[in-house]
């Protein structure tokens, strides 16, 4: 493309990438651990413990998958994005998402 520029919305996604991956990780084994723990049998263990263990399963679970379908959705826009666009395009984007 005949004077393109760095597309900042395709930046954009490039820094919340890198922003957000950490997180999520961060958080998968913020609740890993204690997971684990739990599931050694040493921890708590009866009926209540029963109850608890299955919606520790059903939260982990969901965050897992939650946490999947964000940075999905996320490489998937990025794929989807031109790494150039024209001057003129650059300028409109920065507008609309009021990015620098």
């Amino acid at each position: 493309m005949i004077g393109a520029v760095p597309n900042p919305f395709y930046d954009a996604l490039v820094e919340t990438l890198r922003m957000v991956e950490p997180l999520v990780r961060e958080i998968e084994s913020g609740v890993e651990a204690p997971f684990q723990v739990f599931h050694s049998g040493k921890v708590w263990t009866g009926p209540a413990a029963k109850r608890f263990d299955e919606q520790l399963v059903g939260n982990r679970e969901r965050l897992r998958g939650s946490a999947d379908r964000i940075l999905a959705d996320l490489r998937q826009t990025l794929a989807g994005t031109p790494r150039q666009v024209s001057e003129e395009e650059a300028t409109a984007i920065r507008k609309k998402y009021g990015l620098p």
